[in-house]
């Protein structure tokens, strides 16, 4: 495994070298799917969107996140309010061991890692990255490569998750760390089965940027502050892995075409949705 969306939470320092900030992208669309609940990021419902034949896809079905660790007993009842009956964690087993989901006892939970740390390539890369040896042209390298492995080396795992997902017959949320990478691959192609442009698969995937934009400018301005602890780090390598890239999600999509054929192949064959089941979900997620 290349790259994570866990590790910029990691990476709170920065290098003295002078540097020219990213300009992160951001999303067309409103942020009126987003869901307030405390200590969880990225919490938003698929809904609202139009396919390109014309039909919307219904409110309140389908929900994303980043991870639950921090879910308060308190907000209990706001996932019992949005009728969330089942969680799908998408993180490695080191990352769910480190945090496990704070949830009540009568959600379904269910862990699916399409890429596996087995070689500690997480930790090795935060140790490389704070003595200087990965700067920002290697990170922007590692993330690509993440979102091109994520989609390809375990495409039986990418199936078993998103058929969870499609056919449950309750609303259902699956998380990653951050929920922006790993999450916004899965949503991404749930939203190419429902047959959605790549235009507004982009700008649903860019909302992250816009939800996480408060967490990311707290993190950078802590690291500007602590500048001296680890003085060898490139920013660029925080800033590479805590904002989304249009570039990262069409890697993705790149690899699909070129490994399978075409994006219809890869729903075929590699996930086994058929296009009769493809209208199946249509039907039952649009109007």
């Amino acid at each position: 495994m290349k790259n994570l969306d866990f590790l910029p939470v990691l990476l709170l320092v920065i290098s003295c070298k002078s540097h020219i900030p990213i300009e992160p992208e951001f999303s067309n669309l409103s942020n009126k799917n987003q869901i307030e609940i405390m200590k969880v990021n990225n919490f938003r419902f698929l809904g609202g969107i139009k396919n390109f034949e014309g039909k919307t896809l219904r409110d309140s079905l389908i929900y994303r996140s980043g991870n639950l660790h921090h879910l308060k007993n308190r907000s209990f009842d706001d996932l019992e309010k949005l009728k969330i009956n089942k969680i799908i964690d998408l993180r490695t087993k080191q990352e769910v061991a480190k945090e496990i989901d704070h949830l009540p006892s009568n959600i379904s939970y269910k862990n699916y890692p399409a890429l596996e740390d087995k070689n500690d390539e997480m930790k090795n890369a935060k140790k490389l990255a704070l003595k200087g040896k990965i700067g920002k042209d290697d990170a922007d390298k590692r993330m690509l490569r993440f979102y091109t492995d994520y989609v390809s080396e375990n495409p039986q795992v990418i199936k078993t998750i998103i058929t969870e997902i499609l056919d449950s017959d309750q609303p259902i949320l699956y998380h990653c760390t951050a929920g922006k990478d790993r999450t916004g691959m899965i949503t991404a192609l749930i939203l190419k089965i429902l047959k959605f442009d790549n235009d507004v698969i982009f700008e649903e995937y860019l909302v992250s940027n816009d939800l996480r934009k408060n967490v990311i400018n707290k993190r950078l301005s802590l690291a500007n502050n602590l500048h001296f602890v680890f003085p060898k780090l490139d920013i660029g390598v925080i800033e590479k892995t805590s904002w989304i890239e249009r570039d990262y999600l069409q890697a993705a999509f790149d690899e699909i075409d070129t490994k399978y054929g075409s994006m219809d192949i890869y729903i075929h064959k590699q996930l086994g949705i058929s296009e009769a089941q493809r209208e199946i979900y249509i039907k039952r997620f649009l109007h």
